[in-house]
């Protein structure tokens, strides 16, 4: 890995969906947050985030760009990432109703659209392991949930029904619904602490979602 600045060069994939809205977040947070559609802008990354959007459409231009295997291989080599939704798919080992292969780096299976429609969007309070305070608002919108979560990976989040729907494996971590959408900060907070933990420059986030 690159050696981190103060604060760290955070790439967010601009091939399609709300990028907008997690460069904002992060730029709000002070962060160095860039666009990211091409191989030297990946390069740069000292950490990176797949946002929401269309899967199918994102994995597409993930080929046409020549970005799918680069990226597979600088994740598999600790580059710390982020999939909220969409991304959440794309970095699943196993999307059955994706209609091309994902990047396949995490070790869950997914459910790409497990509440419907857009017209089945909701939000509702998650506890999420890690963060403290108050429950997270938490916005889903054509959301998938992960049905499966390998060993080695840490379940965040469930829905009341028992349905996972955030997980971390090392420095993945997937999020099935939008947290660049409300004001609450703590998760980007938290990827952020995963980003300085990979590079070496911080303690593990602790379980209060604290660094120590």
């Amino acid at each position: 890995m690159t050696a981190l600045a103060a604060s760290p060069r955070i790439g967010v994939l601009a091939l399609q969906g709300d990028f907008e809205e997690h460069i904002t977040v992060l730029t709000a947070l002070g962060v160095e947050a860039f666009e990211v559609r091409t191989l030297a802008q990946l390069e740069r990354a000292q950490g990176l985030i797949i946002p929401g959007g269309e899967s199918t459409t994102i994995a597409r231009l993930l080929l046409i760009f020549d970005l799918m295997q680069p990226l597979r291989e600088r994740i598999r080599e600790g580059l710390p990432v982020w999939g909220t939704c969409a991304g959440a798919i794309l970095l699943a080992s196993e999307a059955p109703e994706l209609d091309r292969p994902p990047i396949g780096v995490m070790d869950i299976t997914i459910d790409r659209n497990a509440f419907g429609r857009q017209i089945d969007s909701f939000e509702t309070e998650l506890g999420i392991e890690g963060l403290d305070g108050d429950p997270l608002r938490a916005i889903f919108i054509r959301a998938p949930v992960i049905t499966r979560a390998g060993e080695g990976v840490e379940v965040l989040a469930r829905l009341p029904d028992g349905r996972i729907v955030a997980a971390r494996q090392g420095a993945m971590l997937a999020t099935s619904f939008h947290p660049e959408l409300t004001d609450d900060h703590r998760l980007h907070e938290f990827f952020l602490r995963m980003v300085r933990e990979a590079n070496g420059a911080t303690a593990a986030p602790s379980a209060n979602g604290r660094t120590p």
